[in-house]
Parts: structure tokens; sequence; C-alpha cells
């Protein structure tokens, strides 16, 4: 049963002349009980004149598929019934009429009924024109109108949802389920992978700080999204993914929901949560896109620092900024990731036989370490590689016994160059805008932001340089002592380190304020020293839950470094990997391993 639920319609008022001008932005309606977004722009056009179908003033649910057999009958609409039954937007009440394409020879008009008790109305294709297959609605002139299915966004994780509009994007002007946004996405039936577009029909949402034609950019602050325009351009990095096909469904929130961790926590959180989301765009300075993705079990990355421009995108610190991805599929990760960053990415002809690992427990004694330890072997013994325990102050030390030890060295230069960067490049242009338009007053800004520019003000200019010149020192010492070039493998080493221990974070604790700036550790190697760290997850562990009272569990996941400039040894490491069966494919929900409902 199809019910529509409402329109949404545009109304500009002309008082000189006394008419109105009315233009519908699309419609919702229910089928079946599923909620589906109708655009107001027609897809295309198919005659139906001389058929059976009664549509009436309404609309009809149709599909339209394609096939090379030269007629179509009840064994060809029971197979199409089986593959079109995998897709998540297509339901079978769409074939209440089948209009078919075919290659070879014309089809004619018929009524078909399935195995299945459906009575299909077969409608004959009478055009050279060729529609993309999938579940469409009908109208009694034959217009067609693309099906969208609604998805509420329980967990919060999207800032806005969107659709296509000729060269940019629109807001989804769809409404919300209950107290939560609803996300239109396409068929996956309409779009077919070839090596032109090989994310052709992937879902994609966005983190909020890349700009989209059409859309606004938040940035994570209500008064920058209201302040400034939408975005006239589509920001390089998302470009190349919708150039391979991607479709963008929605923007991702920046700041923390259920505290995933960071500010990458709504593409991570929502690539976590959603089976109809198939990978995120996220960006990563110090830790935003590797600590969420650690959190929520799932693979991401943080590149090669430069790996793809960042036009468009709102800077914090431009030696440190990157782009990054995140997903549950380690073999559309890998895809996704070529399209990102295209030929900046290459391929090794073997893996390095030298692993060095950070922070592995000396000892069993838990079923965490056991699982650390599995992996490790079992990762070790596919590489018929050899270990060596890393430890960076110990190596930093015997390169130049008589200099500064690392810590004094380092210090605090990464929290000083990326303080002085943000309120240089994103605070001072804000205010000063924002204060041109409000007779001098001041956005409101959260604690976090503010705390780190109040270290960038307090950082000299001396100071900021200095910063500047120890991470370029770090990162030479890095590349020629730790993680030198190899031929063959493009690193002669795989870094391999424990990230964090895993342990939940209540979102019911008190907070105690603004975290200061923590001590250098292992994560900071890759944003310090510009070089790939992917994480991977690698199982999960039970623990005990406050909130639910019951036994839940915790991703464990394992993160993996490289010389600089080689991510793609890292990414086809990953996937062989996968295809041996040490790393899987992770699920949506309560855990990795078993999926299961996510709790709001």
């Amino acid at each position: 049963m199809l019910t529509f639920m409402r329109t949404t319609i545009g109304l500009s008022l002309f008082l000189a002349s006394g008419a109105a001008a009315i233009s519908t932005t699309g419609r919702t309606a229910t089928l079946n009980g599923i909620q589906y977004y109708i655009p107001s722009e027609a897809t295309g056009h198919i005659d139906i004149s001389s058929t059976a179908l009664t549509v009436g003033d309404g609309l009809l649910p149709l599909t339209v598929a394609s096939t090379n057999a030269s007629s179509f009958e009840v064994n060809e609409l029971e197979a199409l019934i089986e593959k079109y039954a995998e897709d998540d937007v297509w339901q079978e009440v769409f074939l209440e009429a089948l209009y078919v394409q075919s290659s070879k020879s014309r089809i004619y008009n018929t009524t078909l009924e399935s195995g299945v008790n459906q009575t299909t109305a077969v409608v004959a294709s009478n055009s050279n024109a060729i529609l993309p297959n999938g579940p469409y609605f009908v109208t009694a002139s034959g217009s067609l109108y693309q099906a969208y299915r609604l998805y509420p966004d329980t967990q919060g994780a999207f800032v806005s949802a969107c659709i296509g509009s000729g060269d940019g994007y629109h807001n989804l002007p769809a409404g919300q389920f209950d107290s939560s946004l609803a996300v239109a996405v396409p068929s996956r039936l309409s779009y077919t992978r070839t090596s032109g577009k090989p994310l052709a029909g992937v879902r994609i949402g966005i983190k909020d700080i890349y700009d989209i034609k059409g859309l606004r950019t938040s940035n994570g602050n209500r008064a920058w999204q209201q302040f400034y325009p939408v975005a006239n351009e589509t920001a390089i990095a998302v470009q190349n993914l919708v150039d391979a096909g991607a479709i963008v469904v929605g923007k991702r929130k920046t700041n923390r929901y259920q505290d995933p961790s960071s500010s990458s926590a709504g593409p991570a959180a929502g690539e976590a949560s959603y089976d109809w989301l198939d990978i995120t765009l996220g960006s990563e300075n110090g830790g935003s896109i590797r600590s969420p993705v650690q959190y929520n079990g799932i693979f991401g990355n943080r590149p090669s620092h430069g790996l793809v421009s960042l036009d468009n995108v709102m800077p914090l610190s431009p030696s440190f900024d990157t782009a990054g991805l995140f997903a549950r599929d380690p073999s559309l990760w890998r895809t996704a990731l070529h399209a990102l960053y295209r030929s900046n990415i290459t391929s090794t002809p073997s893996f390095p036989s030298q692993i060095l690992t950070i922070g592995f427990p000396a000892a069993i004694q838990s079923n965490l370490d056991a699982t650390y330890f599995d992996f490790l072997h079992n990762h070790t013994t596919f590489l018929s590689a050899n270990t060596t325990t890393f430890n960076l102050t110990t190596s930093w030390a015997s390169t130049d016994p008589s200099g500064p030890s690392f810590n004094v060295y380092i210090n605090n230069t990464y929290d000083q160059i990326t303080a002085k960067d943000q309120a240089t490049l994103v605070r001072n242009p804000f205010y000063a805008d924002y204060a041109a338009a409000h007779e001098g007053r001041v956005p409101f800004v959260n604690p976090s932001p503010l705390d780190r520019w109040a270290v960038g003000d307090n950082t000299t200019e001396t100071a900021y340089r200095e910063a500047l010149v120890n991470k370029e020192t770090f990162a030479a010492w890095l590349d020629e002592e730790v993680l030198p070039a190899d031929e063959a493998s493009c690193s002669k080493y795989l870094m391999v380190y424990i990230p964090r221990i895993p342990a939940p974070k209540y979102r019911n604790a008190y907070l105690k304020g603004v975290t200061p700036p923590s001590a250098f550790s292992t994560s900071r190697i890759s944003p310090m020293g510009g070089v790939p760290d992917c994480v991977v997850p690698i199982g999960e562990v039970e623990y005990w839950s406050d909130i639910t009272r019951r036994t839940e569990y915790l991703p464990v996941s394992v993160d993996f470094m490289a010389r600089r400039g080689c991510d793609g040894l890292i990414v086809d490491l990953v996937e062989a990997l996968y295809q041996r069966g040490i790393v899987r494919e992770v699920k949506t929900g309560r855990s990795l391993v078993a999926g299961g409902e996510t709790l709001v």
C-alpha cells in the first residue's frame, strides 16, 4: 500500500502582481511500512498508454530491469526477484509494474504471476534510451521518479542529509523520523561498478569541514553555519570520490556523540552503526581519524601528509592536516582510497619482512593479550617476518647520544604548531567577519578550541618557527633511521603498535573540563613524521556494562605504520590479510563480530 505523507513546497509571493509561484521540492510516501522520498524532478519518461496499468491521480511503484534474453517469462521474473531482494531500497511491491529493457529483441506487454503470488504487469521498452535499473514511481502520464529510501539517523551522526541536484547538492527536504534526521539513499541496483567508476552506487557520508557545492559547512559551529553562505565549490577530496561514482548522502558531525572520540566522531559512529552507509570521509590533524576508528572497531587511515589536496576544507594546521576514509569492508576501503588519492597511492611488489612492534604485552595474561598475540603470530607467519621491539626514545638517543633527549627536543612541538595555526587560520578571520556583521560581537565557541587557541596566543613567533624546525628534524630522522626506504617493499620496516587498551567511555560521567594536551605518545609519530598510519580491527573483548547491566563488547585494534609515501603498501597488506582470513570485514551494531542492535 502506498500512502503519501506530505509534500514539501517552495512558495514565493510577489505582492506587486498578487501572484504566487509554487514549486514542489519532492514528497515523502510510505510503501508497505517503509518510508520513501520522491524527488520533484522526473528521471525519465515511458509510454504506458497501451498497457493495462491503472495509476489514477497518484503514483504507482514500478521496477526497471534490463535483460539480454529474447523473452521475459516467469523464470526471468523469479530470477529478478531473487537478485533484487538483496537491495535495501527495492521491495516486491515495486513489481506491480515492470519496465523491461532488452538489447536483443522486442519484449511485448504482458502480465506474469510469479511463485510469490505477485502479479506483475510487464511494460516493454519502446525507446532507445536506457534507464538505470531499480525501483521507481510512475505517474499516469508515464513520468518516472527515482525511489529513495529514508533511514533514521538514530545515532545523531549527521548534521544534514542531502541529494544531488544538477552539478551540486541540496539539503533533503524530507523531515524527520520522530527525533531523528531522515537520510535518503538511492537503490544500489541503479549503479554498475566499472574500472572508470569503481565506487558506483557506494554511499558516503562527509565530515562537515569539507565544502560541498550547494550546502553549508558548519565546521562544528552553529554560528559559522548560519553566518557563511552555501559553498559554491566542492572540495577536491570529495570530488575525487564523486568522480569515482560515490553517492554523497549527507554531512557528518564533528563534535562528539556518546564520546566515540575526536572530531571525526560523526563519520565513525555512523559507519559503525548503519548497514546502509558504505564509507565515510574524515579528516585528521593529530588523531581525529584514528581515535574514533579505534573506539568504533572499523578500518581507517591517516595518510602520508599531502597525499590529496585539502582545498575548500577548513584548515586547522597545514603541517598536519590530512584526509582519510572509514569503512567496514577492507576491500571497499582499499578501492575508495585509490579513488581518493588517485596516482599518489601505488602498490609495491612485496611486503616488508621485518616488523617493529610497540606496546605488545610480554606474556599472555588475559583474553586481550591472547588476541594481540594471535594476530601478531598470524601476521608474522603470513609475511615470514621477524619482529623487533621498538623504543622511540632509546632509538632517538642512540643516534645522537650527546644531543637533547627526545622528550626535551619534541616536548610540546605539536601543540604549539597546531594551536598557533588554528588561531591564525580559523579564529581570527571568523571573529573578524562575525564582528563586522554583528556590531563587534563574538560568536559562541566550545571550550576545547578556545583553550587550544589560548595556547596559540601564548606561543611566540620564535617558538612557533623553532617548533616547525623540530618537526622537520624529527621527520627526517624517522625517514633515515627508523623507516628507511626499500626498493621492493617501499618501506624496509612495518611498524605495528597497540594504540590504546580497550575501555568503556560512558556518556553519563560528569565532565571535568577541557582535557589538557597530553604528552607525546606513539600515535603522534605519524603526524610529526608525515607517515601513513592505518587502524586495523582484529577482534573484540568482553566487558560488563554499567549501563546495560549485561556483558557487552569492546573493539580491539592495532595500527600499521610505514615510511612516508608507502600508503599503498599498507592497504595492499590489509587486503592480503583479509583474503587470508587474518582480518575480517566488521559488522554494525554492538559487536563487530556478531553485529546486533545499536542501542541509543
